[in-house]
């Protein structure tokens, strides 16, 4: 199994000045690859504490120079936010910068403030999404982008540097609802699951795009790539109380970010998942937060190992990314987290055999 990490900046309430969380995370990002890790992931985010990375292509521009073999992996590049000419052009100059080393993770974007700050209407989010996605793909891999549609209007203009090898087969989206998830499949997208609704629904949703993938592309679809929330402690208590304390309080960053306590999602065009999600967590928030840390890896080095295999197992993955620091929680504590994590889950997981192999093991016995 591949290992990545990723880094997400988060300043809840503001207590530290921003420049002091931009130095803890970079230095955990600079750990990755001595540490073994393959990759080294970021986010898109503006505006607020929740996380406070606007670009991460200029983040991962940074880590192409710190690192040799990771892989630098955006979780995700937000694309109605952006224009689809310099997005496509920061990616394929990324790409020429690490010699390939680039995963690209594209979605679009689910925060009002957010469209707010960019002056931009939510509904239109997934038809812009659409429009950029195409624009992009088909500009990276012939070299020029060109688009006449009824967001964006191209003429045709080429990517200099130009994109030096395909991006099929390592561009992932982030599909949450099952209408993202058709539109990855037709576009020729993997899919990057970031845990936050019941596995058996991922499995199911999953297995639908898989087929669409096939029908529409006439090749299996990629493997997908999950991420989790992760903390892992020697003493099976201690990690529980760390994960209450940091899982579910990054828990309550996403709530206040994505206004999940209010209902502006629910006649929101574009969002109707969104919205009977946040219904459904409007009615117990202590259980909602229960269940997403139960969907996230927490534990001891045996347990983190069980529950990442179980997960990439359900899903036939692997690539997993985790995430070791959040919701304030000191850099000390990240810091052993992570290496810990990379001493004794880590080498486990490398040594995992491919999700078909560990799938037809299970069947067999």
């Amino acid at each position: 199994m591949h290992v990545g990490m990723s880094v997400i900046f988060q300043n809840p309430g503001r207590e530290r000045p921003d420049f002091e969380i931009y130095q803890e995370e970079m230095a955990l990002a600079e750990m990755a690859e001595p540490l073994g890790f393959e990759s080294v992931w970021s986010v898109e985010h503006h505006f607020t504490d929740y996380t406070m990375c606007p670009d991460p292509l200029q983040f991962l521009t940074y880590m192409a120079g710190r690192t040799k073999t990771a892989e630098l992996g955006t979780m995700v590049v937000v694309l109605p936010w952006r224009d689809p000419v310099r997005t496509a052009e920061q990616i394929s100059m990324l790409d020429n910068i690490s010699n390939g080393r680039l995963v690209l993770g594209i979605g679009r974007g689910a925060g009002r403030v957010e469209f707010d700050g960019f002056r931009l209407d939510m509904a239109e989010s997934r038809p812009r999404f659409v429009e950029a996605a195409q624009m992009i793909m088909n500009g990276l891999e012939n070299g020029h982008v060109e688009f006449s549609g009824d967001y964006y209007t191209q003429p045709r203009a080429d990517i200099r540097p130009e994109p030096f090898k395909s991006f099929r087969g390592r561009t992932y989206a982030a599909a949450v609802s099952p209408e993202s998830a058709r539109i990855m499949a037709e576009l020729g997208i993997g899919l990057l699951v970031i845990p936050q609704k019941p596995w058996e629904h991922v499995e199911r949703e999953f297995a639908e795009y898989k087929a669409l993938y096939h029908e529409v592309n006439g090749v299996p679809a990629p493997k997908p790539i999950f991420a989790t929330w992760t903390i892992v402690d020697e003493d099976e208590k201690r990690a529980e109380e760390l994960a209450r304390r940091y899982i579910g309080g990054y828990w309550q960053s996403v709530l206040d970010h994505y206004e999940f306590h209010k209902d502006h999602l629910k006649g929101q065009k574009g969002y109707e998942y969104y919205g009977k999600f946040a219904e459904t967590l409007q009615k117990d928030e202590d259980g909602a937060i229960q269940f997403f840390m139960d969907l996230q890896v927490y534990g001891t080095p045996a347990q983190c190992i069980e529950k990442i295999t179980a997960i990439g197992d359900r899903i036939g993955s692997d690539r997993f990314t985790g995430i070791f620091s959040m919701a304030g929680m000191p850099h000390d504590l990240a810091k052993a987290n992570m290496t810990l994590f990379a001493e004794k889950v880590m080498p486990a997981l490398k040594a995992l055999p491919s999700a078909e192999d560990r799938v037809a093991s299970v069947a067999a016995e």
